[in-house]
């Protein structure tokens, strides 16, 4: 089941009712804006506990549009990629 920003926000005031919802939503949006930037600049994130993110290039390449057949050019893009830590990886699995 994915988390979308609302539960995580209702989750978050649940845990912490001195603070106000206004104030929690706007450091959840700096948190997630500043981990935006950094990705777009291709620096990588580190948040100890939880994983990295960090960014792959994928190359051009020739692809087939699997209705048709045909031949399509696939431009370079950018890929997000997240490994997660070893602390979180114990937690999933319980070890």
């Amino acid at each position: 089941m994915a988390i979308v920003k609302s539960k995580l926000l209702k989750q978050i005031s649940d845990n912490y009712p001195n603070f106000l919802k206004k104030d929690l939503e706007k450091f959840t949006n700096i948190i997630l804006n500043e981990i935006k930037k950094t990705l777009r600049r291709g620096d990588r994130v580190e948040i100890r506990g939880f994983g990295v993110f960090s960014t792959n290039i994928q190359k051009a390449r020739i692809s087939r549009n699997p209705k048709t057949g045909e031949k399509v050019n696939t431009p370079q893009k950018k890929t997000i990629h997240f490994k997660m830590s070893k602390e979180l990886f114990k937690k999933l699995n319980d070890k």
